[in-house]
């Protein structure tokens, strides 16, 4: 008779959304650039379940802020957080969404 070999889970990789529009325009609607940005992310998230993706409820949106520096209140948590080691990856619509 065959033993059927034990599935392992892959190790959970914390993941956490950064989103940034540079300008407050449009920010105020219902589903606006930083609601976009953060859907995207999800669904490429939710694709990567297999790998052992998981989502962090923890929101790092910096809307009207511009990607030319780093003095950013949602990028100053994210990277107090990783620092802290509760993020194990980050990611983002688009890379010029982290810096120019």
């Amino acid at each position: 008779m065959r033993k059927n070999p034990k599935r392992t889970e892959p190790p959970a990789v914390r993941c956490a959304i950064y989103t940034r529009k540079s300008t407050s325009e449009g920010l105020d609607q219902d589903f606006n650039s930083l609601d976009a940005q953060r859907e995207a992310a999800e669904a490429y998230i939710a694709s990567q379940q297999g790998a052992g993706w998981v989502c962090l409820p923890d929101r790092y949106d910096d809307g009207g802020f511009t990607g030319a520096n780093i003095d950013r209140p949602a990028l100053t948590r994210l990277l107090v957080d990783i620092e802290a080691g509760k993020i194990d990856a980050v990611v983002v619509y688009k890379v010029d969404r982290l810096s120019r």
